[in-house]
């Protein structure tokens, strides 16, 4: 089953990010339910495994934490591949994330080492896109570079993913609140 752990976000940034996707006329935007902030991805695991996973997880005990949404970033470079709310690097969500990946190695997960960028994906372009196109993102970057968001995050969640055609949908397989 493919899975990953993330953020779920409160109904208040929710709605602060669906009013920032309407101005976006690329790409194929995430839907609502679909945004999250990944703090881990695990891909491909065997059910038995993400039960394990799911006793690690259900064991982490930390605080609810401040998410600072800090501006808008693609990521691709010249071409991007994905637009993106950027999300400040605080040490509670940098400690979490940590938490979170040491509970999956100890379920046997074998996590890929990668930086930590915190963000949530708002959406995502084709690998070829029109110089037209190109262009109507670096507007919107531009009409929206003074977007900031302040939300509190009470809980993360292990979900699956299943890949379709029309984009991935996401289902909560079990949530674990963060405590005030």
């Amino acid at each position: 089953m493919r899975a990953f752990v993330g953020l779920p976000l409160p109904d208040a940034a929710l709605d602060a990010l669906e009013r920032v996707q309407e101005g976006l006329a690329a790409g194929r935007q995430v839907p609502p339910e679909n945004l999250h902030l990944t703090l881990a991805f695990l891909d491909d695991q065997p059910e038995p495994v993400l039960e394990t996973l799911h006793q690690e997880l259900a064991g982490i005990r930390a605080p609810a934490l401040e998410l600072h949404f800090t501006g808008l970033e693609t990521f691709g470079g010249k071409l991007p591949r994905l637009l993106a709310a950027a999300v400040r690097k605080t040490p509670e969500l940098s400690h979490l994330r940590h938490r979170v990946r040491s509970a999956c190695r100890s379920a046997g997960i074998e996590l890929a080492r990668e930086r930590f960028r915190p963000h949530v994906t708002l959406a995502r372009f084709p690998r070829h896109l029109e110089a037209g196109q190109v262009e109507k993102i670096a507007r919107f970057l531009a009409a929206a570079a003074g977007f900031r968001l302040d939300a509190e995050a009470d809980c993360f969640a292990l979900y699956q993913s299943t890949l379709a055609p029309e984009g991935a949908r996401y289902d909560l397989l079990a949530g674990y609140p963060l405590e005030g």
